[in-house]
């Protein structure tokens, strides 16, 4: 597996532009996705927790399961969580791939835990399934103890890098209905028993400032910082960005990236995983 590096050296490092350093980020990536191109990049193998960034790893796992469309009885385990909820019941009946929509557009920890209590029987089961998963796709310094992304108390030690989360989004991407959901300003679920339709937006406000993002995902806690991680097409080009712990305004400061790697002619030439294949067609919105 070939490396980011890390520190603050890797902004002067040969290839990198210095005006492309961030010192108010802990750590990011910005890099070609249909190919092998880094454009820029600061400590992304430091560990950092990465909050509700966790629930793309939850998602996929749901969406790989086969069971989309099965009926999830609510427990009221997944209830008890902190906010950001979508507002379930104990006794709720919501398909999965309803579920899948809520922990992925409006972060709805209820959801990602419902997710994995119906999956698996129990969060301790589906975190060692999410273990499992991220070391099979590749990422090698994560560490997962919850499907929603917290990090304190029982669930501290909740850990990943720039890096590993970009290997995890290059991996999600791949399937086309991850890119249908990552990309939705909003969505109806449906409580079928009562039919009650709910409507939850998305925190991910570079969807609406910046006409070229397609997604993907947003996470915060107070040890976590402000992080994101975005996808943005222009003009037959297609960038990931993996950001954690931002200072200021994140929809700015990735809009900004964005740009300047838009307007580079060229990154350095370095693949996320060697055994992931990248080079497949980019999936447009």
């Amino acid at each position: 597996m070939l490396s980011f590096g890390s520190r603050q050296a890797l902004a002067y490092a040969p290839g990198v532009d210095s005006s492309m350093y961030y010192p108010d980020i802990a750590a990011y990536i910005v890099k070609q996705t249909d190919g092998k191109k880094v454009y820029m990049t600061k400590d992304a193998d430091r560990i950092i927790q990465p909050a509700s960034l966790t629930k793309i790893l939850t998602s996929i796992i749901a969406i790989e399961s086969g069971k989309l469309d099965q009926e999830v009885l609510i427990a009221k385990e997944a209830t008890l969580v902190e906010p950001t909820k979508a507002g379930f019941k104990p006794g709720d009946r919501v398909k999965l791939v309803d579920l899948v929509k809520a922990a992925m557009v409006s972060s709805s920890n209820d959801a990602a835990f419902a997710i994995a209590i119906h999956l698996s029987g129990s969060v301790e089961r589906f975190v060692t399934a999410m273990n499992y998963r991220a070391k099979k796709i590749g990422m090698k310094r994560s560490n997962f103890t919850n499907p929603a992304g917290f990090d304190k108390g029982i669930y501290a030690g909740n850990i990943s890098t720039a890096e590993d989360l970009l290997v995890l989004t290059e991996y999600a991407i791949r399937n086309n209905l991850f890119n249908e959901i990552a990309q939705l300003e909003s969505v109806l679920v449906t409580e079928l028993n009562s039919r009650k339709m709910i409507l939850l937006k998305t925190h991910n406000k570079l969807l609406a400032k910046y006409p070229y993002a397609v997604g993907i995902k947003t996470g915060f806690t107070r040890r976590a910082g402000k992080c994101l991680i975005a996808r943005a097409q222009k003009e037959n080009r297609d960038l990931l960005l993996v950001m954690l712990n931002a200072q200021g305004d994140r929809w700015l400061i990735a809009e900004e990236m964005f740009e300047k790697a838009f307007a580079k002619q060229s990154g350095r030439d370095y693949a996320a995983n060697e055994g992931i294949d990248v080079n497949y067609r980019p999936w447009k919105r």
